[in-house]
């Protein structure tokens, strides 16, 4: 079992911007220096490195350019945003395995300045002759179908997708970290904002962002020894659906669901031995608002189609750091850190309790998730 068996010892990150003015290696280095200062450790310490496929910075370059040593460990998970939970989950079974003492995950990217994840693309693989030639070449575009599906399927409506966004940035208003720090928003805002792609608005869509976030991972028992808290990692799963696609998972019998995130929960209870009802406040992954109403369904938190009145009657804090939609879009990165900050008991919007906290990355992609708690 790997439950418990790992914690993050140091989060680091760079300022989130909209163009960071230097480069994705610079970025990163910048990440992974300031999380092992923030655990107290060295660059010497680090044994191992796990990131994005998609991430641009070679495990090797960022090993130069912090000064580690030798590495026995390196690892890389596809599926963009989807990954964000998994490479801690990679760092957490090499510890466990006894090949890695001190890995650091690392995630950078000028998102904002940079290639722009939502403008339509040119789509490699088979799989996108399915959805491009229908229109469906931006990840608005995408999700829209979902959205649209959800509110037919279970009589929601656009405010209960605005609702989340509020709450979002209501929270990043009060964190100076966020991009939107001071600058919350009503409903009556998100009911002005444009049209992306029906029934999805601006502000329902997470923001493009520069910069870059660290972590370091390595056993529970070293970790209680170093300079902060540890968080410690009580489970870790991945996990992917039956036909299951890229964002366009549209021939399924459901398709407002995401029943990808139901496998990643069923592990995190099981290996955790925690329950909904435990989780002292959850870091959805929040590209699109919609997809948070449909985690808060599959992860157990409540029935199909209800979320929306957990959104409204504010039962569950979600995202108490902003969230992609008001702090930054850090493919996820950012908001693993919220969550051992939120263990710590120092993050800008705390979250009173000692219970767990739940984290989750990407959503509609295999995806991926962790529980986090202060043993």
């Amino acid at each position: 079992m790997i439950a418990r068996a790992a914690a993050i010892a140091g989060i680091g990150a760079t300022e989130f911007s909209k163009d960071s003015g230097r480069s994705e290696l610079r970025l990163a280095v910048e990440a992974v220096r300031a999380a092992l200062d923030d655990a107290g450790l060295q660059p010497s310490d680090v044994d191992g490195l796990v990131t994005f496929t998609m991430d641009d910075n070679a495990e090797i370059a960022v090993a130069r350019e912090i000064g580690a040593g030798e590495l026995t460990f390196l690892s890389r998970i596809g599926y963009g945003g989807g990954a964000a939970c998994a490479v801690v989950q990679q760092a957490v079974l090499a510890i466990a395995a006894g090949v890695a003492e001190t890995v650091v995950c690392y995630r950078a990217l000028n998102e904002r300045s940079g290639r722009r994840f939502g403008q339509a693309m040119a789509a490699p693989g088979i799989d996108a002759s399915w959805h491009y030639p229908m229109g469906l070449a931006t990840p608005a575009a995408m999700v829209a179908m979902v959205a649209r599906r959800y509110l037919h399927d279970f009589g929601a409506t656009p405010d209960d997708f605005g609702r989340v966004a509020v709450t979002s940035r209501r929270y990043a208003a009060t964190n100076p970290a966020a991009w939107f720090y001071g600058r919350p928003i009503t409903l009556e805002d998100h009911r002005a904002s444009r049209w992306i792609a029906e029934p999805l608005r601006l502000l329902d869509c997470c923001q493009e962002s520069d910069g870059a976030v660290a972590l370091v991972v390595t056993s529970a028992e070293r970790a209680r020894d170093l300079r902060r808290p540890p968080a410690v990692v009580c489970a870790a799963a991945q996990g992917s659906g039956p036909d299951q696609f890229v964002m366009t998972s549209y021939y399924r019998d459901e398709v407002a669901a995401l029943p990808e995130m139901g496998v990643v929960a069923r592990q995190l209870w099981r290996q955790s031995g925690f329950t909904p009802a435990d989780v002292r406040t959850a870091v959805l992954y929040d590209h699109f608002t919609p997809y948070v109403l449909l985690q808060l369904e599959e992860l157990g938190f409540c029935g199909r189609g209800e979320a929306r009145h957990v959104i409204e009657a504010g039962r569950l804090p979600i995202n108490p750091h902003g969230g992609q939609l008001g702090e930054a879009y850090i493919h996820g990165m950012n908001g693993i850190a919220e969550g051992v900050r939120q263990v710590r008991g120092t993050a800008a919007n705390q979250i009173p309790g000692d219970g767990p906290v739940l984290v989750t990355a990407g959503t509609g992609v295999p995806t991926s998730g962790l529980i986090l708690s202060a043993t």
